[in-house]
């Protein structure tokens, strides 16, 4: 993968349950992050003494983050009834150059703040809420 402007990674929220996505307005910056626990396996018969792992178990889960500035009253208001609502819609995470992650998400939190001479800003983190598909770019 060759270097890629970090406005093009962006996070798409199904607007209305049926597939419709759009890009959630306003990040300036956004972040995706995947994490796997470990299940240690090791015994009195272990290789050195060294830590054996086993493949495949464990809890696998991704995380979103942004923060950004308010540009559109349709996502805004979408993300904001999520939350309160306690919905785990399927959100989009475009990784230019790589690909598309897809699946539900629980919005966790919704931050806004302001200063005297400056815009408004606010920041969102999800967590996954089931599995997660993902399909390679072209």
């Amino acid at each position: 993968m060759v270097a890629q402007n970090g406005k093009d990674l962006l996070i798409k929220i199904d607007m209305t349950g049926g597939g419709q996505f759009e890009t959630v307005a306003g990040l300036r910056a956004t972040r995706l992050s995947f994490n796997a626990e470990s299940v240690d396996v090791t015994s009195l018969e272990s290789q050195g003494g060294w830590r054996e792992l086993l493949g495949g178990a464990g809890v696998k889960t991704a995380s979103i983050s942004g923060s950004g500035v308010f540009k559109d009253a349709g996502t805004d208001e979408r993300a904001r009834q999520i939350f309160f609502d306690g919905e785990t819609p399927d959100f989009q995470v475009i990784i230019p150059g790589f690909g598309t992650v897809q699946g539900p998400f629980l919005i966790t939190s919704v931050d806004y703040a302001g200063s005297y001479n400056g815009e408004a800003t606010y920041e969102l983190a999800l967590a996954s809420a089931g599995q997660l598909s993902f399909v390679a770019a072209a």
